[in-house]
This record gives C-alpha cells, sequence and structure tokens, in this order.
C-alpha cells in the first residue's frame, strides 16, 4: 500500500510541476480590472482558471470583501457564482447581503450561497465546484488560521481551476498567509470613499460614494508587485482610478484667460 501511494504521489507532483512550468500558463485568458497600473503589473489583467488570494489587513474584513465581489464580477462573465463559507461566518464577519451584492453591480440571481460546516467541507466543495465548467467562479471565505488549507489542499484546488477553466477566489480572514500555489496574493484594506456629487438630492449628499480599496499586490506570479488606490465602479462593473476631483468642478468660461477671475477678485477686493 505504501509503495503504490508513493508512486501516485510521485504522479501528483509530476503532473504539478509540468502544469506549472508550462508555457500554457502564462498565457491563460486574462480579464482586465480596469485600473490601469494594475492591470499592467498583472500583463493584462487577472488571470482567469486560476487562484486568487485575498487577505484583510487587520479589521478590514468588509473591503476584503467587497473587493472579492468586484474581482467576481470581473471573471464571473455572466455565469453563476458559487460563494463557500463556513457556517459561523455570519456570526464573525456578518452576513452577505444579496441587495448589498446587487449595488456592486454582482446580479444576486447568479449567486449560490453554500454554508459549509467545518474547514474539510468547504475545501472539498470548492474543488468540487471548481471542476465543474458552467461556473464563472468560486469564493472560498475562510476564517482563521485553518491547518487543513495547507500546500497540497492549495494544488489540488489549482488544478481543478486549470482544468476546468473556472478561477477560484479564497477570501481569508484573521490569517496570516502561508506558501501556496496562488497566481495572486493581495493584501486589502479600506480607503477613504468620498461622497456622492453634489448633483445628488440634499438629503443624499452625505451618503457614501463610490467603494475604494487600498490594494496591495503581495504576490505575483507573473509580475512585479504594488500597490494602489482602486475605486470600484458599480455601473460600469470595474475598477479604476480614484477621481482626482470627486465633486464636479465648474469649466472656466472658453471667452476669458486663465487671468481673468484672479485680477476681477483683485479689483474687487481693493
Amino acid at each position: 500500500m505504501s509503495g503504490a501511494r508513493g508512486s501516485a504521489l510521485a504522479i501528483l507532483r509530476g503532473q504539478i510541476e509540468r502544469i506549472e512550468t508550462s508555457e500554457a500558463a502564462h498565457r491563460r485568458d486574462r480579464v482586465a480590472l480596469g485600473h490601469p497600473e494594475a492591470d499592467l503589473a498583472l500583463q493584462g489583467g487577472l488571470a482567469r482558471a486560476a487562484i486568487h488570494e485575498v487577505f484583510c489587513a487587520g479589521p478590514q474584513g468588509t473591503a476584503a470583501t467587497g473587493f472579492v465581489t468586484g474581482l467576481a464580477g470581473r471573471v464571473t462573465a455572466r455565469r453563476p457564482l458559487l460563494w463557500v463559507r463556513q457556517d459561523f461566518s455570519d456570526v464573525e464577519a456578518g452576513a452577505l447581503s444579496m441587495s448589498g451584492l446587487a449595488e456592486l453591480g454582482l446580479d444576486p440571481r447568479r449567486v449560490v450561497m453554500v454554508r459549509a460546516a467545518d474547514v474539510e467541507s468547504a475545501l472539498r466543495t470548492s474543488a468540487d465546484a471548481l471542476a465543474c465548467d458552467a461556473l464563472g467562479a468560486v469564493v472560498l471565505e475562510l476564517w482563521g488560521e485553518t491547518k487543513q488549507f495547507d500546500l497540497v489542499a492549495s494544488r489540488k484546488l489549482t488544478l481543478a481551476a486549470q482544468a476546468s477553466g473556472v478561477t477560484g477566489l479564497l477570501l481569508r480572514m484573521a490569517a496570516n498567509p502561508l506558501p501556496s500555489t496562488a497566481e495572486t496574493r493581495w493584501m486589502l484594506r479600506a480607503a477613504h470613499s468620498p461622497p456622492g456629487p453634489a448633483s445628488m438630492p440634499a438629503a443624499l449628499w452625505s451618503a457614501w460614494g463610490a467603494p475604494c480599496f487600498d490594494a496591495e499586490l503581495v504576490r505575483n506570479r507573473h509580475g512585479p508587485v504594488g500597490r494602489w488606490i482602486m475605486e470600484w465602479k458599480c455601473d460600469e462593473c470595474l475598477f479604476s482610478e480614484p477621481s482626482p476631483y470627486p465633486q464636479p468642478v465648474a469649466a472656466a468660461p472658453a471667452h476669458r484667460s486663465h487671468q481673468a477671475g484672479v485680477l476681477g477678485d483683485r479689483r474687487r477686493a481693493s
């Protein structure tokens, strides 16, 4: 029995090595996120058919969840999304709001929620889901340090994603990064979100604007790393650079020079 296990392990290692070192892994399909600098670092965008890890820096679970939602919205390509959570996640991080997902631009009718009793069930469910090419993406949300998610478990998820073309998004809460086969690893923090435009009704002037994330790419298997402020455009379902002027700015009159207003102010002041 031990000889058979050793032979099977050697075969599995050989398959993994060939997949990880093949040129196809470098040319896999990518989807642009919309943020120019991030897409440049990612060589055109986030790779499909791969695993991507998102960690929250400290008590930033909401920011990490919102960022994962944005990534899922970009890679699903109108296909269903399977979101796997542990049973106690609602107690630790709060329940996911379908209306909130809709406000972020993710169609809740395409989201399938799965509650797992333990880490083993969550990993097994995610691996099976990643093997189903009818899905657009699989989000696996794990809470805390888990010894069950090791390098072997990470490789299983990667192999399943590469075989089916489905993208895996691993959301880690209250955990530290460990060695894995993930294509990218992100560290998420909340960024300042300016209020909405002044054209909104007075009652909504103090409402939050577009979600902004302080996203640090700490691992990139085929390119550089970096850190950017990324604004999520809910209507367009893409990331972008934050606007330098969150409020509308009046255009200067075309028939006057840029000095006219300054000189006029000086005359009135005198």
